[in-house]
């Protein structure tokens, strides 16, 4: 694929440049650009008495405005961030961030603003310890690109869905290789558009694969058991930071994440009890998905800030230069109880943003000046997802008009065409396959709505599944899907049936070109979307 960096990021002489014991100690918060330091002599001491960076560095949340750093040390310890536009770290700037705690986990982040345009930045994540500011941590090291104003390309990838269905970091496979291939594309940024863990998938050492051979995987306590404890949320987003290809991709790539089921328990909604899963002592899921929300929050490279509530919400948007605004969806925490999902009336029940988050979502889309409005929906539109016999996961629920959790959509489908705004496109995942769907009113059972695409993607280094079902509500035609029907359940990463997406924007023709990929990045489906003037 063309590259569109003017600054290639050769990794292994960026780390050997980079890791400087990191001795010296500046009091100011944040360095002034002009200044240029140099490194204090290193003090000797045991490794033993350092911090420490076990799970490395990620960055997130990246827009015109700024970036999150974030990393977790593994003691109480001062965060610091020290970043250049030269991989050598000439003119550096160093930020003292807050203290990791234990409160938190010893996670930590900073967010980095006033960032210049356009530009490779180099980072380097210290932990100072709060006793003795001349014993510092070995230095861990990313880099990322700040949005163009104009006359670059952009190009990101998404999907959802890792190591779910008993498929975890297996190190004769080589761990969790698509993040590698994703990391190889040089992509801007990543959109995880859900199932970041897989809190109610225990593993087990070893699975016994269709034709006799032994898929092994690295186990931890954590891993070993549903979670239901704060620890044990949390050991789910450690037991990802264990596999290479993850942390080698998380230090060059930008996330934005959202969260869907998994990340608290199967096909959840609030005010649910598990009153028929016996692996779980903790019924109620309220209180399984308050442990949760705190885990993601601290191991997700979000802006997040305790002291206010709101800054915590998991919906929320970015302007990626001026081609590109991003919407991030969350789609469990404010939906109604999954029920057959067919009532005729809009009601709490029928509710699966809410109106808040539908009143948010249509301002932003409305004052949007961005060529392209991407929004991110953790589950598909058009595809049935079952709970259980009779009632449904997602917004489908089935061929005829639109009733139930589709009453919502229709509102905001509607909304979009009455207000004329132009280039929306649907990204998701959720139901482990790559599809392409297009969705036409002329088709439709309820057509008041422009026509608009959906690209699926996923699963990365989880069990395959589908095809699924789509019901011809909102007309969606399907235009590719990469699994035949009657695929077998469950595949494992070992076939190769893994997928994630990439969206290239030209800065020129201003034409997105949207690819679904496979494990070993091989494109299986393009279309190019010229946009709408």
């Amino acid at each position: 694929m063309e590259s569109h960096h003017s600054l290639k990021l050769n990794r292994r002489q960026f780390l050997l440049r980079s890791a400087i014991t990191a001795g010296g100690v500046i009091s100011t918060n944040l360095v002034s650009k002009s200044q240029v330091f140099a490194q204090a002599p290193a003090i000797i001491t045991s490794d033993k008495m350092r911090p420490a960076i076990p799970y490395g560095v990620a960055s997130g949340d990246i827009s015109n405005n700024g970036i999150v750093i974030w990393s977790r040390s593994d003691r109480s310890a001062k965060m610091i961030v020290e970043y250049s536009t030269s991989e050598s770290f000439g003119n550096v700037q160093r930020v003292l961030g807050p203290n990791a705690l234990k409160n938190s986990d010893f996670t930590a982040r900073i967010n980095l603003n006033n960032l210049p345009p356009d530009q490779q930045i180099f980072y380097r994540v210290i932990f100072q310890d709060l006793n003795y500011q001349n014993i510092n941590s070995i230095p861990v090291n990313g880099t990322f690109r700040t949005p163009p104003i104009h006359g670059r390309n952009i190009f990101f990838v998404w999907g959802g869905d890792t190591a779910g269905q008993g498929w975890g970091i297996n190190p004769d496979f080589g761990g969790m290789k698509i993040y590698e291939t994703m990391r190889q594309l040089k992509p801007d940024f990543f959109i995880h558009s859900g199932d970041n863990i897989y809190a109610d998938g225990p593993l087990s050492s070893e699975v016994t694969l269709d034709d006799g051979t032994i898929w092994k995987n690295i186990t931890t306590e954590e891993k070993s058991k549903v979670a239901e404890t704060l620890t044990e949320f949390r050991g789910n987003y450690k037991y990802n930071l264990l596999d290479e290809n993850v942390k080698r991709f998380n230090a060059e790539v930008p996330i934005l994440a959202q969260w869907d089921d998994h990340e608290t328990t199967n096909n959840w909604y609030p005010g649910e009890f598990l009153l028929n899963d016996n692996r779980y002592v903790v019924k109620d899921v309220n209180l399984l998905a308050e442990r949760a929300r705190q885990a993601f929050l601290e191991y997700m490279p979000i802006e997040y800030k305790t002291d206010d509530p709101d800054k915590a919400r998991i919906y929320r948007s970015f302007k990626y230069g001026s081609l590109l605004d991003i919407f991030m969806l969350d789609e469990r925490t404010y939906r109604g109880v999954n029920t057959p999902n067919n009532q005729p009336v809009p009601s709490k029940d029928t509710e699966f943003l809410s109106r808040k988050q539908v009143q948010w979502l249509k301002r932003q889309l409305l004052s949007s000046k961005a060529t392209w409005k991407v929004i991110a929906s953790d589950m598909p539109l058009g595809l049935i997802v079952r709970d259980g016999s009779t009632d449904f996961e997602a917004w489908a629920n089935g061929n005829g008009p639109a009733l139930g959790r589709e009453l919502e959509l229709a509102d905001l489908l509607r909304f979009i065409k009455n207000k004329d705004i132009k280039n929306v496109v649907w990204l998701t995942a959720d139901v482990h396959y790559a599809a392409a769907h297009y969705y036409d009113p002329a088709k439709a059972q309820f057509t008041d709505f422009k026509p608009f695409w959906e690209f699926v993607a996923g699963p990365l280094n989880s069990g395959t599944f589908g095809p699924n079902q789509l019901e011809n509500t909102f007309g969606p035609q399907l235009v590719f899907q990469s699994l035949p029907l009657g695929t077998k359940a469950n595949r494992p990463p070992s076939e190769g049936l893994q997928f994630f997406g990439g969206v290239k924007i030209n800065a020129y023709t201003n034409v997105m070109t949207v690819t679904l990929r496979n494990l070993a990045g091989e494109t299986v489906y393009s279309v190019d979307l010229p946009p709408e003037k």
